[in-house]
């Protein structure tokens, strides 16, 4: 288990509203980069942190374009800089359905879209209504793709897609990748929202949401030697769950993690739900993840 920060919720008030499905990336200079969803005007923005609790005042980077049609809201997006240049998948939502768009910006604040039209659409019946919550690595010439898909609430899967430029995908043939285990508590009604990170010794670790039910989630891992297949549960899943009684009393959604190796300590970025009220909060954990840890 991870234990969760102290002065929990680190960021989003009353004020702010609901803010959900982090992106968490170290930059050169070794500041926090913060993207996420604001629920109050159906946008993205960013925030930075020296130490990771506390945060700039937000930033937007991308709102809405109606005028689409297929994004009278955009939220769940990850950012990755490549050649000089920022680069953003993101989820567009309309009609009951979601998309994954692409935009670009020079200095990772201001983004623009590269074209009208949804890069990757729910195509196979595994993929229902929605494919949703992109997290992109950039590895040997190759942009690598995992992202949800189901229904439109809260997705059912997560799948797997390739790309040479980062706009035009192939969908992996073995999809979906990864799909809930009924004989885990933690996970019994469905997963959803991933970060994959990839590590010098597991191949790659796979953060995730387990749902015991459609309300209740919670945060897990799995490792994968390539991540695409043969993913080995954590033996401490569920790694950060609802405590009773406080801020995230009844999910712990979206996790993002980043590694300090001069602490050797990781630390997981989440978005906790009581109610209605949805902010962001922060867990940790002393010491790396070991082969005997999985399954």
């Amino acid at each position: 288990m991870f234990s969760k920060y102290s002065e929990n919720p680190i960021f989003g008030n009353a004020e702010s509203g609901t803010l959900f499905d982090v992106y968490l990336t170290k930059q050169q200079d070794g500041t926090l980069r913060m993207d996420y969803s604001t629920r109050k005007n159906n946008s993205l923005s960013v925030s930075f942190s020296g130490d990771g609790i506390q945060w700039s005042a937000p930033h937007l980077t991308l709102a809405p374009d109606t005028a689409a049609g297929w994004e009278d809201v955009v939220n769940r997006n990850c950012v990755l800089k490549t050649e000089g240049r920022f680069r953003m998948w993101y989820t567009g939502q309309a009609h009951g359905n979601s998309y994954i768009g692409y935009a670009e910006s020079e200095n990772g604040l201001d983004f623009r879209r590269v074209r009208t039209a949804p890069e990757l659409l729910p195509e196979t019946p595994f993929e229902g209504q929605s494919v949703m919550n992109p997290c992109v690595l950039y590895e040997n010439g190759i942009y690598r793709m995992w992202y949800s898909a189901g229904e439109t609430y809260e997705p059912n899967v997560l799948c797997y897609a390739e790309s040479t430029d980062g706009v035009q995908w192939k969908k992996h043939p073995l999809n979906p990748i990864f799909v809930k285990n009924p004989a885990k508590e933690y996970e019994q009604d469905r997963i959803g929202g991933c970060q994959v990170i990839p590590h010098k010794d597991l191949g790659y670790l796979l953060f995730y949401i387990g749902y015991r039910d459609i309300h209740t989630a919670c945060i897990c891992c799995a490792s994968s030697a390539n991540g695409v297949d043969g993913f080995r549960r954590c033996r401490l899943n569920p790694l950060v769950a609802p405590s009773e009684g406080s801020w995230d009393a009844d999910s712990c959604y979206k996790p993002s993690a980043v590694y300090d190796e001069t602490r050797d300590e990781w630390r997981i970025w989440y978005n906790g739900r009581s109610g209605s009220a949805e902010y962001i909060g922060l867990a940790f954990r002393q010491g790396d993840f070991k082969k005997d840890d999985f399954e």
